[in-house]
């Protein structure tokens, strides 16, 4: 198997979704744009040749549809053994269903390749492209998988799209920095805190993967995903509609069926029902290989570091992505304001595993100096996690905690600051305590719920039953926890910090 270090493989979050809405919310106004708006979409995709013997099933009008979704760096009309994969993702969409079931699927997982061996999954793709990759997936990993659509798309077009659509507001859970000069991975230098992500860095921040593993990459890409499809509206789409096509159509290779008409309109009057739906992230059951290296003899014996899954886990996380979700996926309330505690899991008792640590918020509070604004910390965080310190020079110098400045989407500042806590840093588990005079960041539009916990009104932000965001907000100012990328903190735990919120020096 070949090897290619860090630094040439790229990753891509998958814009396809943004593209398919495109077309989806321009085709409602009339037929006949919605018409013309096919044929134009099928002439851009048709700019890149259609991959050849494509292993789908077509779907019949009407019926859901299983698409991958593949970022590479496969240049159309070169072999496949010369380009790399590092995501691979299944989106499922069903006219039935509330939402968008997307599973990732990790690129180390253990797998058997023709050809090839033992091998990491990646490998099938640079083996025999998507057909392989399918093949794979469908003999060793999901045995009820039927690919009805293929979606390669080349990272060449990933900073052009997202700059297309105004860049995209990101929550960066801690700091990430790498010199290639130094190490063989890819250059990145992020802060941490919510900021506005635009190409080469959103780029950077998904592709990252230097001192986590594959399955934090896969729920960074996620989030991005979700957050982007949170951000663009309706409006934008169908006013940037010619530049996001054309983009799309010239990075993009898709199976013989999207380069007619007929197949475009099948898949795009299913994507018009799905426009407003959310997107549903199912966890694939990974379970992470030891890759241990030492000498043996006068060689080092290195062992892969593999990702592999129990097959019953896997079928189970394919059940669910195939399910429709037939309620609204609104957990437990839809929006109404309820009363904490009790079961709910405000009070932040012993069955929350947490500790009090007022010393420490203080000395955070204390290092952000003179904000501008009310700084609050919790007074309670997850039993054995730690706060974040910067101090001494390097990278992390003056970052944890980090005070900086937020520019809204009108291009005003705000003060703004980042509190980042470190529950396993070796698995990339950071999680953190944000606050800004903004009054309305994206990430805390649109609630699932409204709850009362310790005297606090909590906003609450879940993801397939996980919360991944809990908002609070006060008269000169809004706060938030975020949740590891993992979602490795309870909903109980989120709560209970949430409503631990202090302020410093009262």
């Amino acid at each position: 198997m070949k090897l290619i270090p860090d630094s040439r493989r790229s990753s891509l979050i998958r814009f396809a979704i943004a593209a398919v809405l495109v077309v989806a919310f321009t085709a409602t106004t009339t037929a006949v744009a919605g018409l013309l708006v096919f044929k134009q979409l099928a002439t851009d995709i048709g700019v890149t040749p259609a991959l050849k013997h494509a292993n789908v099933t077509i779907p019949n009008p009407g019926n859901p549809q299983t698409i991958l979704i593949i970022g590479s760096d496969h240049r159309a009309g070169e072999p496949f053994n010369s380009a790399n994969t590092d995501t691979m993702m299944l989106v499922r969409m069903d006219p039935d269903s509330k939402t968008i079931n997307v599973i990732s699927i990790p690129r180390d997982l253990k797998v058997d390749v023709p050809r090839e061996g033992t091998a990491k999954l990646n490998s099938a793709y640079s083996v025999g492209g998507p057909n392989m990759l399918i093949r794979v997936l469908k003999g060793q990993v999901f045995p009820d998988l039927h690919v009805n659509h293929i979606i390669d798309v080349n990272f060449g077009g990933f900073s052009a799209l997202v700059n297309a659509i105004g860049c995209v507001y990101t929550d960066v859970d801690h700091r990430y920095y790498n010199d290639t000069a130094v190490t063989n991975y890819s250059s990145i230098n992020l802060h941490p805190g919510y900021q506005k992500l635009c190409g080469p860095d959103a780029l950077s921040f998904v592709r990252f993967r230097h001192t986590d593993n594959d399955i934090v990459r896969n729920a960074r890409q996620q989030d991005f995903i979700r957050w982007a499809k949170d951000q663009y509206g309706a409006s934008q789409l169908i006013s940037n509609r010619d530049k996001l096509l054309k983009i799309f159509g010239q990075h993009v290779q898709t199976d013989p069926d999207l380069h007619s008409l007929d197949g475009v309109i099948n898949l795009f009057n299913l994507v018009a029902f799905s426009a407003g739906h959310t997107i549903k992230q199912i966890k694939f059951p990974a379970i992470i290989l030891p890759c241990n290296s030492g000498p043996v003899g006068r060689h080092v014996a290195v062992a892969p570091c593999y990702v592999t899954a129990e097959p019953p886990a896997e079928q189970r996380a394919f059940n669910t992505f195939m399910t429709a979700t037939k309620s609204a996926p609104s957990p437990g309330g839809g929006g109404k304001p309820r009363p904490g505690g009790g079961g709910g899991g405000g009070g932040g008792g012993p069955s929350s595993n947490l500790t009090t640590n007022i010393a420490d918020g203080k000395a955070q509070a204390a290092a952000l100096g003179n904000m501008g604004m009310p700084v609050y910390f919790p007074r309670q965080i997850a039993s054995g996690s730690t706060y974040a310190t910067g101090t001494g020079g390097g990278p992390t110098s003056g970052e944890y905690p980090r005070p900086y400045q937020i520019h809204d989407q009108n291009g005003n500042s705000h003060p703004a600051y980042r509190m980042t806590i470190l529950m396993n840093p070796g698995l990339g588990e950071y999680y953190g305590v944000q606050g800004t005079t903004w009054r309305e960041p994206p990430i805390l539009k649109g609630a699932n719920e409204t709850r009362f916990v310790n005297g606090k009104k909590l906003e609450l932000f879940f993801n397939g039953g996980k919360l991944t965001v809990v908002g609070w907000r006060v008269p000169d100012g809004v706060y938030w926890i975020s949740n590891t990328l993992t979602d490795d903190l309870t909903n109980q735990q989120m709560l209970a910090i949430a409503s631990s919120l202090t302020k410093a020096g009262a």
